[in-house]
């Protein structure tokens, strides 16, 4: 099929000026030098430069238009393909090519066909739109180019820069163990001098008593041996003095020195110090996919310190997990443009994450302006409104009663409105979703094995398997870690044994299954098989409904009924308690669910307080985190609570129906994507053996399983 070079191409260079085709019929007039002096259709050279620079011209349909335009070039007539020596005046709307007269009288004969000069104006205006379109982003690539080539430039300053800075340092530490050498070198050959002189002087004073005792013997045996008696006694008195004295004389026999003298050069240390000395910093954050999140964005009172969270992304959106990220901050006020008083200060928490602080004196409308590297973050700027202390929105202002589902069988029918599909949509909820997604949903509502009615508490145990406490249908049911029904334990009552109301449950270091019996108020031990071993708390305990393991081996309950946190030893023995009815920092408010970090701190959900509560091993408050909100940090009733052994912290966030993920300290980082089958409610959670996150997912009567990212 021939396509007329008048068809619609996406692609055709500005400068092209489209004209009629020739007719075949026509008559030209050639140079006196005959057809090489005709001059160059440059539409047909330049359509040929666009079509072969194109990807698309790979494409086999391609190929025909490159042929015609190749017959165009070599002065051939574009001729119907068909109908030899027929010219296309033609054109088929439906086809969208050129033909010739008998073609449309022919396999075009259903066709919509008009002639050719009659669609020409029709599609030259078509062309030009497009032109117009692509031209339009002309001057946004070329701001990208310069942007790109910018930092690329940047990229290589700082690269030339940081070799300058390594060669200098480099050499700076020669030049120093140069002069380090010579100074050592120095000291030697001085302590070798002075060692060196008292020896040789020693050796002086030996050699010439030698010498003299040597001089004396001679002369002596000589005048014996040789000399006449009166020879003999004239000097017999001379020598035997000298020789008294050469005997009575105290030679230095014993060394005035020693040949002590080592180098001891400690490298080992200094090797190690070599080894890790320097580091190159940088990161892949990005400012087009980093996020800010906060009321701080939007609202402060006046002469408050507010913070933002900025959570740094990669190109991919994928979670940059390192510091040192250049993030500037920058608040002027909308009316004239100026500064305000105090510039915002920024901490790296050196985990991707950053908490930008400020304090806003006067009332009015401001741009606050985030950027990484210069470049804006997501959304950047934001138009904040600073207004008194008395103004600012309160999250009770669109605050909702909420019930515990740790109370009656009608509270749990009220509880975790099912929240309409847009709401996972928002951007509070995926601004800084993590990407991981769901492996297993285990479960129905019913009372056979694998079913469930109202899960509440769910653990894991280092052997790969999910324990969970199957509320009322008053019994324990044990799962692998792939969602495969293992086993089943628990009798309705009261006796010890029994349970009438599990709620939490969590697995020690020995294997054994602690289950906190909310209506029995007690703590049951059984074995890992189910086997009963054990009560604690009767008495004391009011409404158990969390439980947990420290590292001392010692049994954490929280009572949500009597507000408080009790600390047991395994045997029951009351190591201390915690807690009472309020809001202050050491009171709670229907405590619900409790985790162990690995500072062996605790780690409690605060339901109707809206936080969780960080506690020392002894009770001792730390710190605290979250408010009332739908917002990134915020929670509506938190109830689940697990910690990775990166320290972060994981929250069920009942009333809100989702999972978030919190630094050790309590600075949000993310949520856990659970989108693709939305949770209703969520209860208990837990990190599995192999690093995954099970959530008891009460009101859908199932527990779930989602990769999690560490």
């Amino acid at each position: 099929m021939a396509i007329s070079p008048f068809s619609p191409f996406s692609t055709l260079s500005p400068s092209l000026n489209l004209h009629p085709p020739l007719c075949p019929l026509s008559t030209s007039i050639l140079p006196e030098k005959g057809v090489s002096a005709l001059q160059n259709n440059f539409f047909i050279t330049n359509l040929m430069e666009v079509l072969q620079r194109d990807p698309e011209c790979s494409r086999p349909e391609a190929y025909s238009v490159l042929e015609s335009v190749n017959a165009a070039t070599a002065g051939i007539p574009l001729c119907c393909p068909n109908h030899e020596g027929k010219g296309m005046e033609f054109y088929c709307e439906s086809c969208e090519t050129a033909m010739c007269l008998e073609c449309t009288e022919g396999e075009h004969r259903e066709h919509v066909t008009v002639p050719l000069r009659d669609v020409l104006e029709q599609h030259k205006t078509q062309l030009k739109t497009q032109l117009d379109a692509i031209r339009n982003r002309l001057p946004q690539l070329t701001a990208a180019i310069e942007l790109v080539g910018e930092i690329s430039k940047q990229l290589t300053e700082r690269k030339n820069e940081a070799v300058t800075e390594i060669s200098s340092t480099f050499e700076e530490l020669e030049r120093a163990l140069q002069l380090r050498k010579t100074v050592l070198i120095n000291d030697l050959e001085n302590i070798y001098s002075a060692k060196q002189k008292v020896l040789q002087a020693q050796l002086s004073s030996l050699l010439q008593g030698r010498e003299r005792i040597q001089s004396s013997c001679s002369f002596t045996e000589q005048a014996l041996d040789r000399g006449s008696a009166t020879e003999v006694l004239l000097v017999q008195k001379q020598m035997s003095e000298r020789v008294s004295a050469m005997a009575r004389h105290d030679f230095p026999l014993r060394p005035h020195q020693n040949a002590h003298l080592d180098c001891q050069v400690e490298t080992e240390g200094l090797r190690r110090s070599i080894q890790n000395l320097g580091v190159i910093i940088t990161t892949a954050a990005v400012g087009h996919t980093s996020v800010a999140t906060g009321e701080g964005l939007r609202h402060a009172g006046t002469g408050q310190r507010v913070s933002v969270t900025v959570t740094t992304k990669d190109k991919d959106s994928e979670l940059v997990r390192t510091g040192n990220a250049s993030l500037k901050a920058e608040i002027t006020a909308v009316a004239d443009g100026s500064r305000v008083g105090t510039e915002p200060d920024v901490t790296d928490n050196k985990n991707g994450t950053y908490e930008v602080g400020y304090t806003l004196r006067s009332e009015g409308e401001f741009s606050f302006a985030l950027s990484l590297y210069g470049q804006p973050v997501r959304g950047s700027p934001f138009r904040l409104r600073a207004v008194k202390p008395s103004d600012v929105p309160s999250p009770d202002d669109v605050k909702r009663r909420v019930k515990s589902p740790g109370g009656t069988v009608a509270h749990i029918r009220q509880k975790a409105v099912r929240r309409p599909s847009s709401m996972y949509s928002t951007t509070k909820k995926k601004e800084n979703p993590i990407e991981d997604e769901l492996i297993h949903r285990v479960g129905t509502r019913g009372r056979e094995k694998g079913e469930f009615t109202n899960l509440q508490g769910i653990s894991a145990s280092s052997n790969g398997r999910v324990v969970v406490a199957d509320s009322n249908n008053q019994c324990i049911q044990v799962f692998s870690n792939d969602g495969q029904f293992k086993m089943r334990f628990g009798v309705r009552g009261r006796s010890p044994g029994q349970l009438q109301r599990p709620t939490g449950v969590t697995v020690d270091m020995n294997g054994d299954i602690i289950v906190a019996d909310y209506d029995n108020r007690w703590v049951s031990i059984f074995s890992s098989d189910g086997k009963f071993k054990n009560k604690i708390g009767a008495g004391r305990l009011l409404g158990p409904k969390g439980v947990a393991v420290d590292r001392n081996g010692h049994i954490i309950a929280v009572d949500n009924k009597a507000c408080c946190v009790f600390i047991f030893q395994s045997n029951g023995k009351l190591v201390t308690k915690f807690g009472s009815r309020g809001t202050s920092e050491r009171q709670f408010a229907g405590p619900h669910f409790v985790a162990v970090n690995n500072k062996n701190e605790i780690v409690v959900t605060d339901f109707h307080n809206h936080s969780v509560k960080v506690y020392s091993a002894d009770g001792e408050f730390l710190f605290k985190f979250g408010s009332h909100g739908e917002g990134n940090g915020q929670f509506n009733a938190p109830t689940g609570v697990a910690v990775d052994t990166n320290g972060n912290i994981i929250v069920a966030d009942w009333g809100n129906s989702r999972i978030q993920v919190f630094d050790s300290a309590g600075s949000f980082l993310s949520y856990i994507n659970t989108s693709a089958d939305p949770l209703y409610g969520p209860q208990g959670l837990a990190l599995t053996s192999d690093g995954h996150v099970a959530v008891a997912d009460s009101g859908n009567h199932c527990f779930k399983i989602y990769r999690y990212l560490q």
